[in-house]
């Protein structure tokens, strides 16, 4: 590959972009990556397969950006320096998309705890558990049941009874228009006096009202450490807080302390990918929080309801172990391991787990006639085997990289050639509008821009690159979503959820379609894909199609891996390779090879730097002008790849550096100009490329992939950045004619094989790397592979799912 591409300028003797960063930043709290082994639990390891949003790239510990980024966080301390007043949007005529989403995802969590509400009666296994496993099986027993106290067990105070819910009625209801709305302004001022009166930022008031609600100031005097329920605030800071608040008569002890952090540290781990963690795992965290006795801060956290407990049999060992007579009579039943999780993600697994058993269960609808299916079946290859596979299970998985998106294509055209409603749903615009190119659809054909109006994404796999800016009305950005009329159509996966996009709900409130495939599958979490299996009508298919090297989901779970894993269900290999020197540089990634690839025309260039002023310097250099004049691919196709927000050359100091040479302004909209281009994360985990139109008393009006868009003040500097330079996970599910991946030397320890297979796979025709790591790179890919994330998905199927799946 060659070495450096055709240049204008020489190294530089200043760093152009390090007055932009604060420094390092955004590493995601992997509380716990195994059995025997707990973390600080307040971010101390590089979370570099952590989530877009929740602080997971980056070298610097905190995590905390993640509910007001909604990308890889950044780590700002909202509390110190009180930056993370977010104020909830006006109230609207018409629900927006992310305030739909949002809507959708609260009456999903609502529908589960309903349903849960039902499920009445003691748990039948762990009865014969000892010591502190038995111990929290008991509290919860307890609790949930109410036939007995809590103090039965564990000798403390009577906990308050858990709230009980009303038994579901009906089916979850498609989405209202209807706003979450603003805390009350008499409620927020009220909890900014309390603030005040702590020493904390009296900008978190609003954050804080959202949070607890009516009240929330007689709520904060009575427990300082609901201050922790902000994102962005630490522990330490709630202390300090908690110390300095009149009357609050705090101590190291502090039963509503030891809660309180119990709680944060699972959200820390829910923001690194975990959807539980083991009970030794969270004790061990909670010690190095110094909380005195972390076995009864976990026991109050349960007999709270605020936290689940449970215990999950361990695998029988390959080899039997051989016992005497006595061992024999004393095993009475399997080890056990005892996992901790908040309410919210574990019943929105065991949910999901029921949905999923359901849909590998059943047997789909007779769509189309036996001859038909047979007949589109005979296609050649991986094409054929899926067709065939979709043709008789309710639940298929599909693998392959960027070439193998032609298959679910072929799928697609085929059931809609026998009158099923089909339909694909990606996980960005851009990818939505790069598979209706495959589809043949009208609202994105071969060769059109999808990267938003003058922020060009990319084609159709191979097709050619476009330098028109599209218009949002013509966009293929209709609610039906792109496609034919009589053909499958493609959508985006929030914009489905939510009723935005797509074919709507029936009577019943399910998805009104027979066959759904759904791309970029490794980026669903817990909760998005348990509202997707519950909204989809019986007899209904589901395809999960995804590559599964690249990056997992910005919110907790493994959902794509974990059905991998468990084999539960008909997988599909594509054996269709990415081609080209690009391609086969990521092929080999994704095995742990990083080969030498021959590119005759610079398709792949390797730019080496000596620190991060000369990576800012030669990045904003290839982007303006070696890669448009040798490659031909325009500024406005190029995207920038780095491992963080912050540092020297993380993606502050690059879109500082890159809007002074290709859109110089005085930043006069809230730090931004007409034209430059932006990164819209309209909720947690979701980014949309697009540019910055003007602004006026409404906020900030952008045009973004899939029409306009219009940001209120008050959420500007939560959710939009600059987006000449993005991270890995806001990058993920798009792709670009060319790409350039800046790789500084403080980055080194944030490099895993998946987050270099995903930045690199991110290219269509070009690839530049600026290159400052060393043998980090060759070393990320040969041996850091994901890391671990604790999940309970593959132990709830295997009850459900009969051996032969």
């Amino acid at each position: 590959m060659s070495t450096d591409p055709e240049t204008t300028e020489t190294s530089p003797s200043e760093d152009t972009g390090t007055d932009a960063a604060g420094g390092a930043e955004g590493a995601g709290t992997d509380v716990t990556s195994d059995a025997g082994e707990a973390a600080e639990g307040t971010g101390e390891e590089t979370a570099a397969e952590g989530a877009e949003g929740t602080a997971a790239e980056g070298t610097e510990s905190t995590g905390e950006d993640a509910a007001t980024e909604g990308t890889d966080g950044t780590g700002e301390d909202a509390t110190a320096d009180g930056t993370a007043d977010a104020k909830a949007e006006p109230a609207a005529p018409e629900l927006s998309e992310a305030a739909a989403e949002l809507l959708a995802q609260r009456l999903e969590r609502e529908r589960i705890e309903r349903r849960k509400a039902e499920k009445a009666g003691p748990i039948a296994a762990g009865t014969k558990l000892s010591g502190k496993a038995a111990d929290l099986l008991a509290a919860v027993r307890a609790v949930e049941s109410g036939e007995k106290p809590v103090t039965t067990p564990f000798a403390e105070p009577d906990p308050a009874p858990r709230p009980s819910a009303a038994p579901e009625a009906v089916r979850r209801p498609q989405p209202v228009a209807a706003d979450p709305g603003t805390p009350a302004t008499e409620t927020v001022e009220s909890v900014r006096r309390v603030l005040a009166e702590g020493g904390a930022p009296e900008t978190l008031a609003a954050q804080v009202a959202a949070a607890l609600g009516e009240g929330g100031d007689h709520q904060l005097r009575e427990d300082p450490w609901q201050l922790l329920r902000v994102p962005g605030v630490r522990p330490e800071q709630a202390d300090g807080f908690a110390r300095a608040l009149p009357g609050a008569e705090c101590a190291p002890d502090d039963e509503r302390r030891g809660r309180a952090v119990t709680n944060w540290l699972l959200e820390q781990a829910a923001l690194a990918g975990h959807t539980v963690l083991e009970a030794s795992a969270l004790t061990a965290a909670l010690a190095k929080q110094g909380v005195p006795d972390p076995d009864a801060a976990t026991q109050s956290a349960i007999a709270e309801g605020e936290v689940l407990v449970f215990q999950d049999a361990l695998d029988e060992p390959a080899v039997p172990v051989q016992r005497t007579d006595e061992e024999t009579e004393e095993v009475q039943e399997r080890p056990v391991r005892v996992l901790i999780g908040l309410e919210r993600y574990t019943l929105a697994e065991e949910s999901l787990a029921d949905g999923l058993a359901k849909l590998i269960n059943s047997v789909p609808k007779e769509d189309g006639s036996a001859a038909d299916w047979e007949r589109a079946g005979a296609a050649k290859g991986s094409t054929g085997e899926l067709i065939r596979a979709v043709a008789g299970h309710g639940l298929v998985l599909h693998t392959g990289g960027e070439a193998s998106l032609e298959e679910p294509a072929a799928l697609l055209r085929a059931a809609a050639s026998f009158g099923l409603r089909a339909w694909a749903a990606a996980h960005s615009p851009v990818g939505r509008d790069r598979f209706a190119a495959l589809l043949g659809g009208s609202g994105a054909g071969a060769g059109s821009v999808s990267g938003g109006p003058g922020d060009p994404g990319s084609t159709a796999p191979g097709g050619p690159a476009s330098d028109a800016p599209q218009d949002p009305a013509t966009d293929g950005s209709a609610p039906d979503g792109p496609g034919s009329a009589d053909g499958p159509r493609a959508t985006t996966l929030a914009g489905l959820l939510s009723g935005a996009e797509g074919p709507g709900r029936d009577a019943d409130g399910a998805l009104d379609l027979d066959l759904l495939v759904v791309l970029d599958a490794p980026q669903l979490d817990v909760e998005t894909a348990a509202l997707l299996s519950e909204s989809l009508p019986d007899g209904a298919r589901l395809v999960l199609a995804g590559d599964p090297a690249v990056l997992w989901s910005a919110g907790p779970g493994r959902v794509f891996a974990d059905l991998l894993a468990s084999k539960a269900c008909p997988q599909v290999v594509s054996r269709r390779p990415d081609l080209g020197p690009v391609g086969e540089l990521v092929s080999g990634i994704g095995i742990g090879e990083l080969n030498q690839v021959e590119a005759p025309g610079k398709e792949v260039v390797i730019v080496p730097v000596r620190d991060a002023g000369e990576a800012v310097h030669r990045t904003v250099q290839l982007v303006a002008d070696s890669v448009p004049r040798v490659i031909g691919v325009p500024s406005e196709q190029t995207v920038v790849i780095t491992p963080g927000h912050g540092g020297a050359a993380g993606t502050r100091a690059l879109n500082v550096a890159l809007k002074e040479r290709l859109n110089p302004g005085p930043g006069r909209f809230g730090g931004f100009d007409p034209g430059d281009r932006i990164a819209y994360s309209p909720t947690p985990g979701r980014t949309i490329p697009g540019r910055v139109v003007n602004a006026d008393a409404e906020g900030l009006h952008l045009a973004c992939a899939g029409g306009p868009v219009v940001v209120p003040k008050e959420r500007v500097e939560q959710a939009v950045r600059h987006g000449w330079a993005l991270t890995a996970h806001q990058a993920v599910g798009a792709r670009w004619p060319a790409v350039v991946v800046v790789l500084p030397g403080d980055a080194a320890q944030a490099l895993s094989r998946p987050w270099v297979y995903t930045a690199f796979s991110r290219a269509d025709r070009h690839l530049s790397v600026v290159h400052g790591v060393d043998q980090a790179l060759p070393r990320a890919v040969a041996e850091v592979p994901a890391k671990p994330r604790t999940t309970r998905l593959p132990v709830l199927l295997r009850p459900q799912v009969p051996a032969e799946a």
